[in-house]
């Protein structure tokens, strides 16, 4: 038997080594790409490192009703604790990988029974065997055996070690997309909740305007009873109160969506979100320090996120690629084995051992692998495009909010100059009306026009605090 198994490993030594020779050391070639890391050297000719994105969020949102939603989500939104479920299962896999290269152990024990033919080989060769003087072999011949056995793959190519350092780079992967998730969760709460704020002041805008238009509604109902105006008059002015309390109730569906868009977001039933509208209109965006492009890299989770499925995806062809070599396995096992448990502890009669290795490599029919292989380049050329896709769009992000900023700032400035023209306006055309020097459509248009400024200013407001939520986003903050 001994002879037959070195011979066995001879043949499966000199097979391993032609695979090696013939088909291991050649693979086929595939298309190579870098990731290009360049960024340009600034965003505004700006040289200096303060970035914003350093500080905490709760350094950054100072309000205390935004700062309580913004805890409640990072505790209870579903999303959020989905993803870290991934992050658990990514961790598993690490462990997973790194089992697979350690030997395998075990121990395993059994029991049976067997009778053969007496006028078979085993039988005749049974019936004259005594297992000691006038005693022959037990028929029918129980089995019994307990023993351990290992299995090892030798890593002779790192194929096993690029597997669990891939799948650590993919978990390192998970944990940045953890992140990205928290920063875009941090902003959407953040917008929405300076949205509702500015829902707030509009409807009370609109419910200021009800009252000013109720009572002009009055006044010229009065004059109609003077014969000063006509029916005409009543009913336009009719008419525009009707459409600014029809405004009221749009905005107040809008506030309970907002509401429970932001109950949603931090894991909770409808209920009232709690909040402070009356200074909305005076609040000043934070000073923008965007740092320098390079520093996106780093701060930046989604970037950090493609470089690290990028490091994985190199990995992963490593370990295709060591598919064509051959693979050296040890395996061994040792343990007791008798027909009767009696004999199970006598040594060396009932103990039994193995001890063989083997190396195998693909000689023909390769396609699986090659396949795997190509898939795998594929899979690595995606991740650099991804890595250089995700840089630009970082960087793209930026600019256009630290532009938008720029441009917001101008628009509220003139918006507000026209908000103030308009309001002295309503107060002229009312004075005019009432001394007859002017007719009731250019109050009425004075009116509208003076509350859809307000209006705009009020988005102008908001769209004010979204891009200081969006810029803080964009340059990679919130996660920290």
């Amino acid at each position: 038997m001994s002879k037959m198994f070195s011979k066995y490993k001879y043949v499966y030594v000199v097979a391993g080594c032609l695979a090696l020779t013939f088909t291991g050391c050649k693979t086929p070639s595939l298309v190579q790409r870098e990731a290009n890391t360049e960024t340009p050297a600034s965003f505004n000719d700006s040289q200096d490192t303060t970035n914003i994105a350093q500080l905490k969020w709760k350094e950054y949102f100072t309000d205390p009703y935004l700062d309580t939603l913004i805890d409640v989500a990072l505790q209870n939104n579903q999303e959020l604790n989905i993803t870290m479920q991934e992050i658990q299962i990514s961790r598993n896999e690490i462990k997973a990988r790194k089992g697979e290269y350690l030997p395998f152990v075990g121990v395993k024990g059994g029991a049976g029974i067997e009778k053969v033919g007496r006028y078979t080989s085993q039988g005749a060769n049974d019936a004259n065997t005594e297992i000691k003087p006038g005693k022959e072999f037990p028929e029918p011949l129980p089995d019994y055996m307990i023993g351990a056995y290992a299995n090892w793959e030798i890593d002779i190519w790192n194929k096993l070690h690029n597997a669990k350092k891939s799948a650590i780079s993919n978990y390192l992967a998970t944990v940045e997309g953890k992140n990205f998730m928290v920063t875009n969760l941090i902003a959407e709460i953040a917008n929405s909740y300076y949205e509702l704020l500015a829902l707030d002041n509009q409807l009370a805008l609109v419910n200021q305007n009800i009252d000013i238009q109720s009572n002009a509604l009055n006044i010229v109902k009065l004059q109609k009873e003077s014969a000063r105006v006509t029916e005409l008059a009543v009913k336009r002015f009719e008419a525009q109160l009707l459409h600014t309390k029809s405004i009221q109730f749009d905005l107040k569906q809008q506030i309970v969506e907002t509401e429970n868009r932001i109950n949603f977001l931090v894991g909770r039933f409808p209920q009232p979100v709690a909040r402070d509208h009356q200074n909305f209109i005076n609040l000043v965006p934070e000073t923008i320090y965007a740092g320098i492009p390079s520093q996106l890299l780093e701060n930046r989770p989604d970037v950090k996120q493609a470089e690290f499925e990028l490091a994985a995806a190199k990995l992963d062809v490593k370990v295709a690629k060591a598919r064509f070599y051959p693979s050296l396995g040890i395996s061994a096992g040792i343990g007791f084995q008798a027909f009767d448990p009696a004999y199970l502890v006598k040594t060396p009669e009932s103990l039994l051992y193995s001890l063989a290795g083997d190396i195998a490599a693909p000689l023909i029919n390769r396609n699986a692998i090659k396949a795997t292989y190509y898939s795998a380049n594929s899979k690595q050329l995606q991740a650099v495009f991804n890595y250089e896709k995700t840089i630009l769009n970082a960087y793209i992000e930026v600019a256009n909010e630290l532009s938008n900023i720029n441009n917001l700032k101008e628009s509220y400035d003139l918006k507000s100059k026209e908000v103030d023209a308009l309001t002295q306006s309503i107060n002229i055309s009312n004075d005019l009306f009432t001394s007859a020097r002017a007719d009731y459509m250019e109050v009425l248009m004075t009116q509208r026009d003076a509350l859809e400024s307000k209006f705009d200013l009020i988005e102008t407001k908001k769209a004010q605090m979204n891009a200081m939520v969006n810029i803080y986003k964009a340059l990679g903050g919130g996660w920290k």
